[in-house]
Formats: structure tokens, C-alpha cells, sequence
């Protein structure tokens, strides 16, 4: 651990139990999460995938009010 990280820890000791808890909870979740270059690359790709299984074919159309017609059935269930 760098020089700054030791430092960060030491104070972090120094932080109520709870502090401490939450402090440890979002640097584990920071672990976790994507970066937001990572994001857009996973959007950019999936973008991608669709507009590839359109060219193919492989991915049907419908209107904007048909979308909204399944989606209220759907939401009626």
C-alpha cells in the first residue's frame, strides 16, 4: 500500500464503527462497478449487436404505439 494509502487506512480506524462499515461498503462496491469508459463501451457494443441483428434479420420492428400497446399490456398482468 502506497505511502497515502496508509495514511487513508489510519484515519479511516479513527471513524466511528458504522463510518467505518459504510466507508468499507463503497470502496467494495467501487470495486464492482464499471468505469464510465467501461459503460460505454458495453452500450456502444450492444448498440452495435442490435443494429448488426437488424441488418440480419434476426430482430423484428414495430411501431412507437405498438411498443406502447405491449408495454401497457404488459403492465396490466
Amino acid at each position: 500500500m502506497s505511502d497515502q494509502g496508509t495514511r487513508l487506512f489510519e484515519q479511516a480506524l479513527l471513524l466511528p464503527p458504522t463510518e467505518r462499515e459504510e466507508l468499507a461498503g463503497r470502496l467494495l462496491a467501487s470495486l464492482d462497478s464499471p468505469s464510465d469508459d467501461e459503460l460505454a463501451a458495453r452500450q456502444l457494443a450492444e448498440v452495435e449487436a442490435r443494429i448488426d441483428a437488424l441488418d440480419r434479420g434476426d430482430m423484428k420492428t414495430v411501431s412507437v404505439e405498438e411498443a406502447f400497446a405491449i408495454a401497457r399490456r404488459k403492465s396490466t398482468r
